[in-house]
């Protein structure tokens, strides 16, 4: 399976980043996670800074459209194949940019794509 990425990661099992990360492992989807606050998330390590993981394929966003221009070179630089960015994060400014690298982008939710297969 082809590894995903969360920004804006939670450990509160209230928020989306949490249950899309638990989502993501019931389909056999291994996760890596960055966030706010270190710690465990289903057995995913939370990381509080920008590790430069390998084969990341698809980025779950999670954070606000502010927050986000601290992630730019990095998503450049990790090179997904896609950018997902869940209810509430959508920036046009980013898209330029994905676009300019030949990086796809949805403005979707992660939770419904995978429930109904199409993630």
């Amino acid at each position: 399976m082809k590894k995903s990425l969360v920004i804006g990661a939670s450990l509160d099992p209230q928020r989306y980043s949490f249950k899309a990360i638990a989502m993501l492992l019931e389909r056999e989807n291994p996760v890596e996670a960055i966030g706010l606050e270190q710690g465990i998330v289903s057995g995913v390590h939370i990381h509080c800074t920008q590790p430069q993981f390998v084969g990341i394929d698809t980025i779950n966003m999670y954070i606000s459209r502010l927050s986000q221009a601290d992630f730019y070179d990095y998503i450049l630089l990790l090179n997904p194949k896609r950018v997902i960015f869940n209810p509430g994060t959508e920036n046009p400014d980013l898209y330029y940019l994905l676009s300019a690298n030949n990086i796809e982008y949805d403005e979707a939710c992660t939770l419904i794509m995978l429930s109904r297969g199409r993630y």
